[in-house]
């Protein structure tokens, strides 16, 4: 099933993991790049700060080595089109940096686009929500097929922290476990903290907290579990590739066999 902004990747049947993986593209549609203020050399800059380089081919591997294969949800254009990941309203404490659902504010603070609320909420309509609906179409289909979906967001960040950021000053470890509160229960913890330890030491929502689930779920469906694996960039290097696909692969497996 395929779409100009994201692409599902059939899984086998009786999977009960799908991942995510909303970062890892640098397409950027003609329409868009023009409301960007960057010039070409700036947003090469900016695509290489702000982009999860490999995390789709961390996804693949990991998914290739599992004896039962997760469904795939990947996003095709650059977050600086969209951030599927954002509230889309004042809940975002991303907004406070002007990097909410629509950008506005690149990752050392200068400008990306202008204020522009009219854009945005084209954005929102050609891109973000159609986004979010087919993802949630997808946990709800699985759901409806297996009784119980566990989606692992799938991420890396910089070795260094971005001069625009939220979470300053916090410890930066090969692999970073995000949970929520409602979504990420203890066993669901025990294993991705047991399996991304083969890839690094782990730290439990540092820098980076929370995990993603579409809002038709959030908060009300307990059968939808999450959790976020965040690689530092260094850690998916050379052999760091090999080891953390066997770490996520290690996570895929634990939850078809939870039971």
């Amino acid at each position: 099933m395929a779409s100009s902004n994201f692409d599902i990747l059939q899984g086998s049947p009786n999977s009960q993991v799908v991942l995510h993986v909303p970062h890892s593209a640098r397409v950027i549609p003609r329409a868009v790049r023009a409301e960007i203020l960057l010039n070409d050399a700036e947003l090469d800059i900016e695509l290489e700060e702000m982009t999860d380089a490999d995390t789709d081919l961390l996804a693949l591997h990991a998914s290739a080595q599992a004896e039962v294969q997760p469904w795939i949800f990947k996003n095709n254009l650059s977050r600086l089109v969209i951030d599927p990941e954002r509230f889309p309203d004042d809940r975002e404490i991303m907004n406070s940096i002007g990097m909410g659902a629509v950008y506005l504010r690149t990752s050392t603070g200068t400008a990306l686009r202008e204020a522009n609320d009219a854009r945005d909420q084209k954005l929102l309509q050609d891109y973000f929500h159609p986004y979010a609906l087919a993802f949630e179409e997808l946990i709800r289909d699985r759901l409806n097929e297996v009784g119980a979906v566990t989606i692992v967001d799938v991420h890396s960040y910089r070795v260094n922290e971005h001069a625009n950021g939220v979470n300053k000053g916090q410890r930066r470890p090969p692999v970073c476990l995000g949970t929520d509160s409602f979504h990420t229960p203890g066993w669901l913890i025990s294993l991705a903290t047991n399996a991304f330890s083969f890839a690094g030491d782990v730290f439990a929502n540092e820098p980076y907290a929370g995990t993603y689930v579409p809002m038709a779920f959030y908060e009300k469906e307990a059968n939808v579990t999450s959790v976020m694996m965040e690689n530092r960039e260094d850690n998916l290097a050379g052999a760091g590739m090999e080891r953390s696909s066997e770490a996520l692969a290690r996570l895929i497996m634990g939850i078809g066999k939870k039971d």
